[in-house]
């Protein structure tokens, strides 16, 4: 399993590539591995601002329905076409490359200080296993 070092990450499998004030916010290969195929991917809140650790919309595969949580407050500026149904309805794209193609959101952070409470690569591992 793959956890590259560029990212932060939470206990909630969610991780997050800092970009300037920007981030952009996908699920870990452990989360979809446990999760399954992913069918439908559910994000109804662009253009809202979503504080640290509220949900932001919700990811659902063939057996189970998860929701998604924020790793940082921001204001969602965009929601991967790829995977909305609306656009390229493709959400398997999350279990072919869920650390590249398959990122589900893009941020503008609110306050950058949240990031410090984020795991690293190798914090993150060990929680997983």
């Amino acid at each position: 399993m793959q956890y590259p070092d560029n990212l932060k990450y939470t206990k909630e499998h969610e991780w997050i590539l800092v970009e300037g004030n920007k981030a952009v916010i996908g699920i870990t290969e452990f989360a979809q591995s446990e999760l399954g195929e992913i069918v439908y991917v559910e994000v109804d809140t662009v253009g809202e601002t979503i504080g640290i650790d509220e949900v932001f919309g919700t990811v659902e595969a063939v057996k189970t329905t998860s929701d998604l949580f924020m790793p940082v407050s921001g204001k969602i500026i965009a929601f991967n076409e790829e995977i909305d149904e609306k656009e390229g309805d493709n959400p398997a794209i999350i279990n072919e490359d869920p650390y590249g193609k398959g990122w589900v959101i893009k941020i503008e952070m609110t306050d950058p200080s949240e990031l410090d409470a984020l795991m690293d690569a190798a914090a993150y591992q060990s929680l997983v296993g």
